[in-house]
C-alpha cells in the first residue's frame, strides 16, 4: 500500500523526482510525501537522499548518476508522477566552454528527462492518469551571457514537456513546465562565486546587479514556492492544465 498520511491527493500514487537531495527537489520530494504519495528520490548524492528518507516518511532514497544512461535506463517505470528537476551549472564564455562539460550538461538536464518520460509513460497511459513536471527555469525562456549549456538545455526541455503533453493528453496525462527566477538553493550559491570571477565583481554585487536586476520582486525564491506551485500541477484542478510554462520569476519575463 502507498504512502497515505492523510489520504491526500496522491494516496496511492508513485512519484520521482530527480535531483532531491536538496534545494527544489528536496523541497517537491517533502510536499509530495505530505499529499500521500510514495516518492522515489533520485540524486548522486547518496547520503542527502538517505538523510531526507530518514526525515519524511513516504521517501525512498534511490542513489543514481543521470550522466549514466544505462542506469537511468534501469529506474523504476511504475511511476505516476515525474518530475525532472536535477540539474547544474557552469558558467563560462562559449569560445572557452569545455565541450565534455556541455555534453555532461546536456546529458543530464535534457537526454535524462527525456529518457524517463519514455520509461514512465507507458505505465501511466496504462492507468489513464500521469503528472510530468519539468523544473525548467526563467532560462528556459530567457538567456543570459555565460550559461550556454544550461539554457540551451532548459530551452530543450521546454519543447520536450510541450511534445509530452501533446502525445499525453489523450491518456490523461499532463506536462508541464515551473520557470523560477533565481531560487536559493545549493546550485545558486555555488553560482555567485562563479558569476563574481567572471564579472570581476563581488559576491553580494552578483545578487544585487545580475541576480535580481531583471526581476521586480527583489528577493530570491525559495524552494518550498516552487513546489507549492507543483503541487497545482498535479492537484485536483490539473486536468486541463498542459504544454504550458508556468512562471515564478519575480516579474522577470514582464519585462
Amino acid at each position: 500500500m502507498a504512502h497515505d498520511p492523510s489520504r491526500g491527493p496522491l494516496t496511492g500514487h508513485t512519484a520521482l523526482v530527480t535531483g532531491a537531495a536538496s534545494g527544489i527537489g528536496a523541497a517537491v520530494a517533502r510536499r509530495m510525501a505530505a499529499d500521500g504519495a510514495t516518492v522515489l528520490a533520485v540524486d548522486l548524492n547518496s547520503a542527502g537522499v538517505k538523510a531526507l528518507a530518514r526525515d519524511v516518511p513516504g521517501i525512498e532514497p534511490v542513489t543514481c548518476d543521470l550522466s549514466d544512461l544505462e542506469v537511468v535506463d534501469a529506474l523504476p517505470a511504475e511511476v505516476d508522477v515525474l518530475v525532472n528537476n536535477a540539474g547544474l551549472q557552469h558558467v563560462a564564455p562559449v569560445h572557452e566552454f569545455d565541450p565534455a562539460r556541455f555534453s555532461q550538461i546536456l546529458t543530464i538536464m535534457l537526454e535524462a528527462p527525456f529518457r524517463l518520460a519514455r520509461r514512465t509513460l507507458p505505465y501511466m497511459y496504462d492507468r489513464g492518469w500521469g503528472r510530468v513536471i519539468n523544473i525548467s527555469s526563467v532560462h528556459g525562456l530567457r538567456a543570459s551571457p555565460f550559461k550556454s549549456a544550461y539554457i540551451t538545455a532548459k530551452h530543450g526541455l521546454e519543447g520536450l514537456s510541450k511534445v509530452i503533453a501533446l502525445e499525453g493528453a489523450p491518456h490523461g496525462v499532463t506536462s508541464n513546465c515551473i520557470n523560477p527566477a533565481y531560487v536559493r538553493t545549493p546550485l545558486v550559491e555555488k553560482q555567485i562565486g562563479d558569476q563574481a570571477r567572471q564579472h570581476g565583481i563581488g559576491e553580494d554585487e552578483v545578487v544585487e546587479k545580475i541576480m535580481l536586476t531583471p526581476v521586480a520582486v527583489k528577493r530570491l525564491v525559495e524552494p518550498d514556492e516552487v513546489a507549492e506551485l507543483a503541487a497545482v500541477l498535479y492537484g485536483p484542478a490539473s486536468a486541463s492544465l498542459t504544454g504550458t510554462s508556468l512562471t515564478l520569476d519575480g516579474g522577470w519575463t514582464a519585462h
